[in-house]
């Protein structure tokens, strides 16, 4: 197994913007889901955007709604979470995660992913 790599992550100022990127590696299938995650410290881990590799049909947690976009480059197999109007409140270690064959029911939970990658560091100040 190759987990996947996140990197992008970085201190940026309320209002800002963040690009993460997430590569993943030798798994081509269509069938596959790329999604991120993050978790504040002392808080539990919560979805954050999910996308199907096979058609694009994108997911959102209502609190990042209308400021983050996430995207693929299918060819390069990476998926991207473009962060917007970045506030204090989004600063969390953002995952990447994939999984195969995931229902739509289950795209927001974290059990239905077998690959995680390490984690990048967001930070928001204020």
């Amino acid at each position: 197994q190759v987990q996947p790599v996140e990197s992008g992550g970085g201190l940026v100022q309320a209002g800002g913007s963040l690009r993460l990127s997430c590569a993943a590696s030798g798994r081509t299938a269509s069938r596959y889901v790329m999604a991120w995650f993050r978790q504040a410290p002392g808080k539990e881990r919560e979805f954050v955007a999910a996308q199907r590799r096979n058609d694009g049909t994108t997911y959102y947690a209502d609190s990042v709604k209308g400021r983050f976009t996430i995207s693929k480059d299918n060819a390069k197999l990476t998926s991207y979470l473009q962060m917007n109007s970045l506030k204090p409140e989004d600063t969390a270690v953002y995952y990447c995660a994939e999984g195969a064959g995931i229902i739509t029911s289950s795209v927001r939970n974290g059990a239905a992913y077998s690959y995680w990658g390490q984690g990048t560091q967001v930070t928001v100040s204020s």
